[in-house]
């Protein structure tokens, strides 16, 4: 079983260790996303440890559209099929039925909707998203749960939230049951449950209270990000927060920029993940120490220098922005990979220096010099 080690605390900010059965995750901790088991730009699994990778995350609705699980479970399971060797989470689908799909019918059971690819229909509650989970054979599965827009009505939110309690339970005994089956990919599989509640701070602290009593082995805040403002999310974490185990990890789903992460951590979250450095990474914005830079800018056409001189990076340390710039501008796909690799390596170093300052007791000052300046174009 997995274990949980709370090393230190800055305030409500927190230094962790998380081991499992496929790896020791340091915490806080940003998680690469692997939509369809790679990073779009064209980065593979092995880029991703040269990067300072902790975690890949990976899309069960996607996967189980294409290639479908049936065949990733035969080829050994996803961390098998892309060649990666560490710690992976799998989301449950929840917020890609919410997302993508046009027409969809919610009941009891789960829900029903038509593939985005073909209009194929398919059904996934509880149940079916464990399974296809469990063929994946991450080390964390995401509980399925329904994603609700916001704002939503009060009552709507509510009943949402009591539903998606209900199928938590489903999907823990789902979970216990393909854990014990002979031929299960991960028997070690570990769950997460996922805290609802829009944008009310009395929905999201009477559902948080009720999953806690669940026994998981982590528990995320989902539902946010997804166009309310950022004060309002620090909100609603500073509401739930109390309220979420002490000994488990939190997880913020779908967050964020730099200067998310960095009031996310002020407020006891641990793990982050977001598609936002690689896929602006894939349009030539890039982050860095000094803040934001667009790539497209003129002002770089005849730029030696590299995209970040205080970048470790194995773009930075080869590459000038004049050439990457270049590259963009001929439409060659190796600008795009090497904005995606710089990006993500520096959300994995923000990361490590965050748990560097929290080790060395100076959070609260690094928080103060940063989160200004990450947030600045440049």
């Amino acid at each position: 079983m997995a274990k949980f080690t709370l090393l230190k605390k800055e305030g409500r900010a927190r230094r962790g260790r998380f081991e499992t059965v496929h790896g020791t995750i340091e915490t806080p901790v940003f998680m690469n996303v692997g939509t369809s088991g790679a990073i779009k730009g064209g980065v593979s699994a092995l880029d991703l440890k040269e990067i300072g990778c902790q975690v890949e995350l990976s899309n069960t609705y996607h996967l189980h559209i294409r290639p479908g699980d049936g065949l990733i479970k035969q080829m050994g399971g996803l961390r098998k099929f892309m060649r990666w060797d560490g710690p992976m989470l799998t989301d449950s689908g929840g917020f890609q039925v919410y997302s993508l799909a046009q027409l969809r019918e919610i009941t009891e059971e789960g829900v029903r909707f038509a593939s985005h690819m073909d209009g194929k229909k398919i059904f996934m509650g509880p149940e079916e998203s464990m399974r296809i989970q469990s063929n994946l054979g991450s080390t964390i599965a995401m509980a399925f749960d329904e994603c609700v827009e916001n704002p939503a009505p009060y009552e709507y939110a509510k009943a949402s939230c009591e539903r998606t309690a209900r199928w938590l339970l489903r999907c823990k005994a789902e979970m216990e049951r393909l854990n014990k089956l002979p031929d299960t990919v991960n028997p070690d599989q570990l769950l997460f449950g996922i805290n609802q509640g829009c944008t009310y701070p009395d929905l999201r602290i009477e559902h948080m209270k009720v999953i806690s009593e669940y026994g998981l082995d982590g528990y995320a805040i989902g539902g946010l990000a997804v166009g309310e403002e950022a004060e309002v999310m620090y909100d609603i974490i500073d509401a739930v927060e109390p309220y979420m185990p002490e000994d488990k990890p939190r997880y913020l789903m779908g967050v964020g920029t730099p200067v998310n992460i960095l009031e996310a951590v002020k407020r006891g979250v641990d793990f982050f993940d977001c598609v936002m450095p690689s896929r602006n990474a894939r349009h030539g914005n890039l982050f860095t120490w000094e803040g934001k830079i667009n790539l497209n800018n003129e002002k770089y056409f005849a730029d030696e220098k590299p995209l970040s001189p205080t970048c470790g990076c194995p773009v930075c340390r080869n590459y000038s922005r004049s050439y990457i710039r270049h590259l963009f501008k001929a439409r060659e796909a190796l600008g795009m990979r090497l904005c995606v690799l710089h990006n993500l390596y520096f959300y994995n170093e923000l990361t490590a220096k965050i748990r560097e300052a929290l080790d060395g007791g100076y959070y609260d000052s690094f928080y103060n010099k940063y989160v200004r300046i990450l947030g600045e174009k440049i």
